[in-house]
């Protein structure tokens, strides 16, 4: 009779932690659908919401639009300018987000960040050779595709390096990212040194920019980011299981070395599709899966997708604020780096100090 009981007991506990997961997940893509109906019309060209809804629901054929309406202009703005540089945005945080949540389970450390294992540093030297070097090598993709190229080696490298005898240790390889990223910073300094006339455009490239991504880009961007967040999220129960120390996770039947490397991997890639496109943007990967563990727990099953879905919201209110200072200021665009940065810094202070406190 007791086992019953208890059985009975689990069964609830498990329906009503399901029904909460499944309510957080209603409300996160709620808040989003409203996020991007909100930030759209924000600009230098200010777009009614009715408008706007008009515009979207005569492309998804629900109502029948007069021509004569709404001004031409604002079709194209919505369509062709503002919505693939939200989208993009959304995809962007969505990407840092997961690969900060996958680092943070990986390195039991809520202050490591996809940046940690050198992926900003080697995307940098990318693409900064990529603009001195081969500026219209593969057209508008030289960049990007450089950038890729330099974060994935970067990330190879450090594996390779913090490797010991098959096994890699996870301080070795934090470690290791710290050195390399070190170097590579080096390297980059050296490059911009070196650039001239380009100078501006790899500074602005570095602080991140969404500002002009076309649909092909959004694409592209959104296979690799979504195609990595479902092979990371298969991996949510293991790391579940490792977070109660490595040799339990091997108790339960979990490979953990391989583990560590398909997420060091798939982190890796999912970093780098975000910053072929976008460029280095910081402090996404480390505050919000944070922020979204205080809300939903450290369960990964239902961390991962709140965390990707609370780091595209940030990521667009983060470009709705560039936007709407555009608008106002005379000297154009603020990278969304320096956006970030704001939000980040007294949060990872917040982090530092909360750390030290426990430690008392």
């Amino acid at each position: 009779m007791s086992f019953d009981f208890e059985q009975s007991k689990r069964y609830r506990n498990y329906l009503q932690k399901f029904i909460q997961w499944r309510m957080m997940m209603i409300y996160l893509i709620v808040i989003l659908c409203i996020t991007i109906l909100l930030v759209t019309p924000i600009g230098n060209v200010y777009i009614p919401p009715l408008e706007i809804i008009a515009l979207f629901g005569s492309k998804l054929h629900l109502c029948d639009l007069d021509a004569h309406t709404i001004p031409y202009g604002y079709e194209v703005i919505i369509f062709q300018v503002r919505l693939p540089r939200i989208i993009m945005g959304i995809l962007v945080g969505f990407a840092l987000s997961t690969a900060g949540t996958a680092m943070q389970g990986l390195f039991k450390n809520p202050m490591a960040d996809p940046y940690i294992i050198g992926i900003a540093s080697g995307a940098g030297v990318g693409a900064a050779i990529s603009i001195i070097l081969l500026p219209y090598f593969f057209a508008d993709y030289t960049t990007p595709f450089m950038a890729f190229l330099g974060a994935m080696l970067a990330t190879f490298m450090v594996y390779n390096i913090a490797k010991v005898g098959g096994r890699i240790p996870v301080d070795t390889l934090l470690l290791t990212g710290i050195a390399v990223s070190l170097f590579l910073s080096a390297v980059l300094s050296l490059v911009m040194y070196l650039a001239g006339h380009d100078l501006g455009y790899i500074y602005a490239w570095l602080m991140g920019r969404i500002d002009s991504p076309n649909w092909q880009k959004v694409e592209i961007t959104a296979f690799s980011v979504f195609v990595c967040f479902f092979l990371i999220y298969i991996f949510a129960r293991d790391l579940n299981a490792m977070l109660l120390g490595e040799e339990s996770a091997q108790a339960l039947g979990i490979n953990v070395e391989s583990v560590k490397k398909i997420l060091l991997v798939l982190s890796a890639f999912i970093t780098a599709a975000a910053v072929a496109f976008a460029g280095t943007i910081g402090f996404v990967g480390l505050i919000i899966p944070h922020i979204t563990r205080i809300l939903v727990g450290p369960d990964h099953r239902i961390l991962f997708p709140a965390s990707a879905l609370l780091g595209g919201i940030f990521m667009a209110w983060a470009d709705a604020g560039i936007r709407f200072l555009d608008a106002l200021l005379p000297f154009g665009e603020i990278p969304i780096g320096v956006i970030t940065a704001f939000f980040g810094v007294p949060f990872f202070i917040y982090l530092l100090r909360s750390r030290r406190q426990s430690l008392l």
